[in-house]
């Protein structure tokens, strides 16, 4: 079952557009949080996340947030462009927790004159828009797997490259043609 209860707010206390993008240079100037992100998106990739709708058009706003078991992240989506609940329903078996919550989030308007600024500044005026987070928690053991390129497929680790290899080689084509010359 995926949770709707976020394990903290990301939106309290006025936290807007500058701030999530302050949080976005902070990960950039980590060269951990980068190698930690680049591996979670390796997850979801691998767990094909991205073939569910609207879950490529997430933003990071608040992560990686690395435990002693789990690593945490949370993304953004525009309202109308809530992300798939089945893409997240594929990341449950595997021992990792999603949470959605819909949210607001201020933004700046588009200047297009001098009425879209606040008063006595030069700061664009601050509006309220809906937004969906998706704070995602998952186990070490499966980012470590998918990083080594290694799966337990019934009871037996199957090296990935290697699993590969053998279809670029079409490995498969020859065992075919093999059992069809023996019934022959």
């Amino acid at each position: 079952m995926i949770n709707t209860r976020m394990s903290k707010n990301i939106f309290q206390d006025g936290l807007d557009y500058w701030r999530v993008a302050e949080t976005i240079r902070d990960i950039y100037m980590s060269e951990g949080s980068i190698s930690t992100l680049l591996d979670y998106e390796r997850v979801l990739d691998e767990m094909d996340m991205y073939a569910f709708k609207n879950w490529e058009a997430g933003e990071l706003v608040a992560g990686p947030d690395i435990g002693r078991y789990s690593v945490t992240c949370t993304f953004l989506w525009p309202a109308e462009l809530m992300p798939d609940p089945r893409g997240a329903k594929r990341l449950l078996p595997f021992g990792a927790k999603v949470k959605f919550k819909k949210t607001s989030m201020k933004v700046p308007v588009k200047i297009e004159s001098p009425n879209d600024y606040r008063a006595g500044t030069k700061k664009p005026k601050l509006i309220e828009k809906s937004v969906w987070l998706v704070e995602m928690e998952l186990p070490k053991y499966l980012i470590n797997e998918i990083r080594t390129g290694s799966a337990e497929l019934e009871g037996q680790d199957v090296d990935l490259e290697d699993l590969d290899s053998a279809y670029e080689k079409d490995l498969d084509l020859e065992q075919y043609e093999k059992q069809n010359a023996e019934q022959s």
